[in-house]
């Protein structure tokens, strides 16, 4: 079964980032060329955020209940903070990818909340470029 959920959680990243990158994109180009926000604008947002929330369900119950790595980790914390990999997947990774989550939401939310289409844009570029910054340092790249 952590094969299974570790697979679908590896999987769900490439997905995950290509939909950043199609609405990053987007919101860009709609924030520098003045375009108005549509429909597809917020259907864009919604993919995201959701991506985001189904992907951390899984990390969460990869890292709480089927990670061999995260059970190790947690099983002598001090000790795991020693061990790079373990360390990693223990705090850092959880620690940034949480970051980013936060940080899509309150986009998500500042964005709706704003009075301008720019303002939309401009708010919900902002933070989503934040999160992928953090998302892209936290990916085990390697490290599996």
């Amino acid at each position: 079964m952590y094969s299974g959920i570790l697979v679908l959680h590896n999987t769900l990243r490439w997905v995950l980032l290509l939909s950043m990158a199609i609405t990053l994109f987007k919101y860009l180009a709609g924030w520098m060329g003045n375009q108005p926000w549509k429909k597809l604008d917020n259907v864009l947002g919604i993919v995201f955020t959701s991506l985001m929330d189904v992907q951390l369900l899984i990390g969460l119950t990869l890292y709480f209940f089927l990670s061999p790595v995260t059970k190790l980790a947690l099983s002598d914390f001090v000790a795991a903070m020693k061990v790079d990999k373990l360390r990693f997947f223990a705090v850092e990774h959880l620690s940034m990818m949480l970051i980013a989550v936060a940080l899509v939401h309150i986009g998500r939310a500042k964005s709706k909340k704003a009075k301008t289409d720019q303002g939309k844009f401009k708010i919900a570029s902002v933070f989503f470029l934040l999160a992928l910054v953090i998302i892209l340092a936290a990916i085990p790249w390697g490290r599996t």
